[in-house]
């Protein structure tokens, strides 16, 4: 989910019109492009001490047949997210020389499983229990970090502190534990990592637990016609809110349309200045006084992609996380979500059709019912960590009580990715020899 925080909007708001871009990033020829034709908006180049920018999503081509390949897949046996004990591989847990020794040994094994089967699971390893040993676990696999996707909006908070540090926060905010956090691919407009290993330091007293499901099965179990109606119209997300403009409506009734086709310019050309993809700015009410707000939504995009190395089709949807009506029913379990600040009153979402029609509540109910049955609720203890593979696998988070203290590293890739490719490609050709 988009986050922005209150000073990256107010900025972006006073800059205004002035605001100025470096370059606008091209799809590639025969890459199925969703981008809309303004330019995508730069926000900031890394500087040499920090890692790159998450990279470009890869859309990928179109399915030609997207419920033949739905079909497809209901055929196949799919294994998803296998667990590696160091007391399995005869290494006691505090051998932190010889866990290392493993991990740097069988780096290209662990990087083809976190492929194929969209995450491996840690467990009983010490190496990970700080921050230090984490960093040295995922250099040695050849994981290359890049900077967290939210960077051009909002700055996730660092385990350590270090601004340039690689490893983020994982939602730990004891003002959030109430807030179950849905499934989701991590990506912001335009850009979303390949890979990320998830840490535990410090597991909560209660609940807390890491939630991962496969998109190749999410995208198998889903209804047809509804894979075929979100495929053909595509979906789009509501990223953002600004609720600050029921003052509009004390203008004469004469002057408030020209009033309000300024404000959206202007708040539209601010915000896009600000951001790395390029968002359309819509009116509507918000809260139990129908006040007059903006909503950004981000451009229209597919829910099912193309797997960039294997060639799998796998949900690639965010609706469990982004969609207000999902979000309002997990109310009535875990309670109300606690939009106090002016930054959580910003980050309000929904999702819709690409077309900007609503979706219904059957249907919604529908994907969250079918994402709730491929979830895992994955109780980490300090050292486990989740290397996953960041489209094919969702993630989530459950409500906790207590102290939680887990961290996450956003990967642009790794080595070996082009021959893992290659092999894919070859293993293809084949098959269709």
């Amino acid at each position: 989910m988009v986050k922005f925080s209150i000073p990256a909007v107010a900025v972006a708001i006073g800059a205004g019109v002035s605001s100025t871009y470096a370059f606008a990033p091209v799809a590639n020829t025969g890459a199925r492009s969703v981008a809309s034709s303004a330019p995508l908006f730069m926000s900031s180049v890394a500087a040499p001490e920090q890692s790159p920018l998450a990279p470009l999503t890869v859309w990928g081509d179109r399915i030609p047949d997207i419920i033949e390949s739905q079909n497809e897949l209901k055929s196949r046996k799919m294994d998803f997210a296998p667990t590696i004990k160091s007391s399995d591989l005869g290494l006691a847990s505090d051998d932190k020389e010889g866990q290392l020794a493993y991990v740097r040994e069988h780096a290209m094994e662990i990087k083809q499983q976190m492929v194929d089967n969209g995450a491996v699971i840690f467990r009983e390893f010490d190496l990970m229990k700080e921050q230090e040993g984490f960093v040295k676990f995922y250099e040695a696999i050849g994981m290359k970090t890049c900077l967290d996707p939210l960077h051009s909006v909002s700055a996730r908070p660092t385990v350590d502190g270090d601004k340039n540090s690689p490893v983020y926060e994982a939602v730990n905010k004891e003002s959030r534990k109430n807030f179950f956090i849905g499934m989701h691919n991590e990506f912001v407009g335009t850009r979303a990592p390949r890979a990320a290993a998830f840490v535990c330091f410090k597991a909560a007293e209660e609940g807390g637990e890491f939630l991962i499901a496969d998109g190749r099965q999410i995208f198998r179990d889903l209804k047809t016609d509804l894979v075929e109606r979100l495929y053909n119209r595509n979906i789009r997300y509501s990223v953002m809110e600004l609720p600050f403009f029921g003052w509009v409506d004390n203008f004469p009734e004469f002057v408030r349309p020209t009033a309000m086709g300024a404000l959206k310019g202007l708040v539209s050309a601010a915000i896009n200045a600000k951001v790395d993809f390029s968002v359309d700015m819509q009116w509507g009410e918000a809260g139990y006084d129908n006040t007059k707000m903006l909503q950004a939504r981000a451009p229209s995009q597919p829910p099912i992609l193309v797997h960039p190395v294997t060639g799998e089709p796998h949900w690639f949807c965010n609706v469990h996380s982004h969609s207000s009506k999902l979000r309002k029913d997990r109310e009535s379990i875990y309670g109300a979500e606690r939009f106090e600040d002016g930054a959580s009153q910003i980050n309000k979402s929904d999702m819709y059709y690409g077309d900007d029609g609503a979706i219904s509540d059957e249907d919604l109910e529908h994907m969250d019912e079918v994402t709730m049955k491929n979830v895992q609720f994955v109780k980490m203890t300090e050292g486990d960590v989740v290397l996953l593979d960041n489209y094919k696998c969702m993630h989530g988070r459950n409500v906790f009580d207590g102290t939680r203290k887990h961290g996450v590293a956003w990967f642009e890739g790794w080595t070996g990715e082009e021959e893992m490719k290659a092999k894919a490609q070859q293993s293809k050709q084949a098959a269709m020899a």
